[in-house]
């Protein structure tokens, strides 16, 4: 025969502790303004006592959840994993845990993500959609009434939101430039969807260095849409088999660019000699390519990090008001590119 023994309470913690009731609550919630030698007492006293805290019960009582709704468009992209780490590692330091949900690049499930965590009533949300532009998805974010930051996205209609932004266009710039400099003018573009930002942006860099120039712009040699390797492939493909294809690539993302390399070594065509190359974002793929790949780069963590930082802020600030945070980018030269003869 067994018998139920009550579970300890957060006052018996405090007590076996020989602390107030409030520091075992700041310990509990990491709270950052705790000395070691607190924490280590009030953690030693749970394990002893085998306390568990009820989250849900605490978060009911507070009004708040510590936890923050993160949405990204495709889980499988490399680049959303460096940027989730940097978010959830700045969460996690300030107590907040996050609840990442993943739309799969589809701009309808992003309305159904937001739907989802309003009623899990997180705190927050950072959000990088699928399509900036899609009504129901906009709709849905009108009736978040807790802080929200976009990630590398811009919704005029959010007036009063946060964004941490990605200097896209600067980078692109810098790229084209160096194309051009080396004395390429049939330059493709084989990047992102206009309906977010990167997009735009990468492809207005693009197009100022021709206009700066005073050079033709290569239209037929811009393709917009997925970022990912299958519309690479199929891009890459087009613009080679035009009359007068390419003799330089800009790649719009990680994914496309292995696209883009499946498409070169389908026709016997060599990165560096025979095609030159620069992608986005610096991703083990082209740096260990032979030879590398030459990359627009960005620190992804920190982004993550920073859209994590400007978070807390508005979570602390009693007036929300809009907010535009840029995270540089640079060009990371490599043997991907050539001389035009």
């Amino acid at each position: 025969m067994t018998t139920d023994t009550p579970a300890p309470t957060i006052k018996e913690v405090a007590a076996y502790a020989g602390v107030a009731l409030s520091s075992v609550s700041r310990v509990l919630n990491k709270h950052p303004d705790v000395s070691t030698a607190m924490r280590s007492r009030v953690l030693e006293s749970v394990e002893a006592l085998g306390y568990e805290p009820n989250l849900l019960a605490a978060g009911l009582r507070s009004g708040s959840t510590r936890t923050i709704g993160f949405i990204v468009s495709d889980i499988s992209n490399p680049l959303f994993a460096e940027i989730t780490l940097g978010a959830s590692r700045r969460l996690e330091e300030a107590g907040y845990t996050m609840v990442l949900t993943n739309s799969e690049g589809d701009p309808q499930r992003d309305g159904e993500m937001i739907r989802l965590l309003r009623w899990r009533q997180v705190d927050g949300f950072i959000v990088s959609v699928a399509d900036e532009s899609r009504k129901s998805t906009i709709e849905e974010l009108k009736r978040v009434d807790t802080p929200v930051v976009l990630l590398d996205r811009e919704i005029p209609e959010l007036n009063m939101a946060a964004a941490v932004l990605t200097d896209h266009r600067s980078g692109m710039n810098d790229a084209t430039e160096h194309l051009v400099g080396l004395g390429h003018r049939r330059i493709a573009l084989i990047s992102g969807p206009l309906v977010t930002r990167p997009g735009r942006e990468r492809l207005e860099g693009f197009r100022a260095v021709f206009r700066a120039h005073d050079i033709a712009q290569p239209e037929y040699l811009i393709r917009s849409g997925p970022m990912n390797a299958e519309f690479g492939e199929a891009m890459t493909r087009e613009v080679l088999d035009d009359p007068n294809p390419p003799t330089a690539i800009l790649c719009g993302g990680n994914l496309t660019l292995i696209g883009v390399l499946r498409a070169l070594k389908s026709r016997s065509l060599s990165v560096g000699s025979d095609v030159a190359l620069i992608s986005c974002d610096d991703v083990p793929l082209a740096e260990l390519h032979v030879p590398p790949v030459s990359v627009i780069a960005r620190d992804t963590v920190a982004l993550g990090e920073l859209a994590a930082e400007v978070m807390l802020q508005r979570l602390a600030a009693e007036v929300q008001t809009a907010q535009v945070e840029i995270v540089p980018t640079h060009l990371i030269l490599r043997s991907s590119t050539f001389k035009a003869s």
